[in-house]
């Protein structure tokens, strides 16, 4: 009898338990849910705020003269509002960054993961963390005192604050990103891969290039979004290196971006100075929106 009753109160319990855990996640499904619609929301909210903000000085000044324009003279008498040279400086900046950031990064992960040792590789990937939570501010103080004055003097240049400088400068900024998902995607390589190729008579160089590096490369063209934004994204950094004048895209002379236009000059604009940096911001946001699609794309066939 005392077991039956036993039993009884153990499902009553039982089934209490599970009314809880069921209302819980409930609970938890709908605060996700929400979570991401207010994701949504806030990037339909932007589109919406550039559009309405960039289009009004687009449509004064032309959508060819404002985009292909070779000319920034912003508080001029006459003035001219030709963004080409942001435009062309950012993919520049942008595209340098990649082919030297990219290969470091990937390198240092490969270090990371198959060759340091367990001390070694968590020292340096603690390092790595650290370098993802400097300022960008401090990166381009960093570039100002060292990198600026070391490309003067190395190429005997009148001023090192130039498009090589936001180069390198950038190159330093997207390795963490870079290092830390490349990191995350070779670690989930299968060892059973590489044991395969070893067992086949394939070195260990050989392994690491020909099938961890395959195997990994979802994850590594991941790295390469993330780094394609930073470097695309940063402002401040680049404002202290890059001279921020605004010149057609040379290695040597100082340029200025599409982030560094908006940042040196919305706090004084007024009128169609104003409306135009928010046009140049519509357009940095297209021109990312552009390259993030496509990437994904990208890694949505690879992955297939």
């Amino acid at each position: 009898m005392q077991s039956n009753v036993l039993n009884i109160s153990r499902t009553k319990e039982t089934g209490r338990l599970k009314k809880i855990s069921g209302f819980l996640e409930k609970v938890m499904n709908t605060v996700f849910t929400v979570c991401g619609f207010v994701a949504v929301a806030f990037v339909l909210i932007i589109t919406v705020f550039l559009i309405i903000s960039g289009t009004p000085a687009i449509s004064e000044i032309g959508l060819a003269d404002f985009l292909f324009g070779t000319e920034w003279a912003s508080t001029a008498t006459e003035a001219s509002y030709g963004i080409l040279p942001f435009i062309l400086s950012s993919i520049c900046g942008t595209s340098g960054a990649i082919l030297i950031g990219v290969p470091a990064g990937i390198l240092c992960s490969v270090f990371l993961t198959r060759i340091a040792g367990k001390r070694m590789s968590s020292f340096i990937s603690g390092a790595v963390s650290l370098m993802s939570g400097i300022p960008s501010v401090v990166y381009g103080l960093v570039g100002m005192i060292i990198v600026v004055p070391t490309v003067r003097e190395v190429f005997g240049l009148p001023d090192g604050a130039n498009l090589f400088s936001a180069i390198l400068v950038l190159a330093f900024m997207i390795l963490p990103s870079v290092i830390s998902v490349s990191e995350t995607a070779i670690r989930a390589v299968p060892k059973e891969y590489e044991e395969g190729s070893l067992a086949l008579g394939a070195t260990k160089t050989e392994t690491i290039f020909k099938v961890t590096l395959p195997s990994a490369k979802s994850g590594i063209l991941a790295s390469v979004v993330l780094g394609i934004g930073r470097a695309i994204g940063e402002s401040m950094a680049v404002m202290m290196v890059s001279g921020n004048v605004a010149n057609m895209p040379s290695l040597f002379k100082s340029v200025r971006f599409l982030t560094t236009a908006i940042a040196s000059e919305m706090s004084y604009s007024s009128g169609l100075q104003r409306q135009t940096l928010f046009s140049v911001a519509l357009v940095l946001f297209v021109f990312i929106l552009g390259i993030n699609l496509v990437l994904n794309l990208v890694i949505k066939n690879k992955r297939k």
